[in-house]
């Protein structure tokens, strides 16, 4: 590795939020895990002498500058503060912007934040996480045909964050918890809206998150069958039971992010779309883990 560098400053200067920055910044670090970095977020940058300070800061602590700056000479002020203290500095946006720009025959608006505008997006993905709140862990199960997705499956199977991420997308989520012993609500097999899926794990996976939850918990104890490897795959076929009673399709989660299984729920979810309920054959098959 160059220098034999084993951290690496990571300067994000946005003139917005600087989400899309992180993404991509994230994205880029996750493919050096030996490599300690050190995210230095900038955000809301509409001044030039916000860039100068910046620049100073970063000559302080040197490393690679990503930057989506719309105000062009901003951008050219940041990139030349950077070539006099001879770090890297690159635009995360203008190579896409270049695209678009040859495709569309048309410059760019150069609209700061326009991402971020009051539209009528935004306002679906906050009346989305409100009801996402509203209907997690199995509330409300009244409401669930007003969900467009509902998740099920046993504890520890990231419902929840599953569940937040979708509201993210726009998309009303609920999420219900399969408990022994305890019947799924009367709503959900009478629900006609919304894409039901079951999500799963292995029970090796499953148990090893349950005991890092007891660790905190002195409620459970060691002989719980909450943490018994042989409960917890009984609780797994269980789950699959249902699902093919029902035809509800199963996602295995053992080795996929939230985003890939929020990624393959949406893709579930377009197929109902244009072939209506999704049938008994694609709930009797994992979605093969990745």
């Amino acid at each position: 590795m160059k220098n034999e560098a084993r951290h690496l400053h990571l300067h994000l200067i946005s003139d917005a939020t600087g989400e899309t920055l992180l993404t991509v910044g994230r994205a880029a670090s996750a493919q050096y895990p030996g490599v300690e970095v050190i995210e230095h977020m900038h955000s809301m940058v509409r001044a030039p002498k916000q860039i100068e300070r910046l620049v100073a800061e970063i000559g302080q602590e040197p490393g690679i500058v990503l930057f989506t700056l719309v105000d062009r000479s901003m951008a050219t002020m940041l990139e030349q503060g950077c070539r006099d203290i001879g770090v890297p500095c690159f635009s995360v946006l203008d190579p896409v912007l270049q695209v678009f720009q040859s495709y569309l025959g048309a410059p760019s608006q150069g609209r700061v934040g326009a991402q971020h505008s009051l539209d009528g997006d935004y306002f679906r993905r906050i009346e989305a996480l409100t009801f996402t709140m509203m209907h997690d862990d199995g509330q409300l199960p009244e409401d669930l045909d007003l969900a467009e997705i509902v998740i099920i499956g046993v504890s520890r199977t990231s419902k929840t964050p599953t569940s937040i991420y979708l509201a993210n997308r726009g998309v009303r989520t609920a999420n219900i918890p399969i408990v022994p012993g305890i019947g799924l609500p009367v709503e959900l097999e009478s629900a006609t809206r919304p894409l039901i899926v079951a999500l799963v794990a292995t029970p090796d996976r499953i148990v090893q998150m349950r005991e890092n939850r007891v660790l905190s918990n002195s409620s459970f104890g060691e002989d719980d069958p909450y943490v018994d490897r042989a409960a917890v795959a009984n609780e797994i076929a269980a789950t699959r039971k249902i699902c093919a009673r029902n035809g509800w399709p199963v996602i295995d989660v053992t080795r996929r992010s939230i985003e890939e299984t929020a990624a393959a729920i949406l893709a579930l979810r377009s197929k109902q779309g244009t072939t209506g309920k999704l049938g008994k054959d694609v709930a009797g098959r994992d979605e093969p883990a990745r």
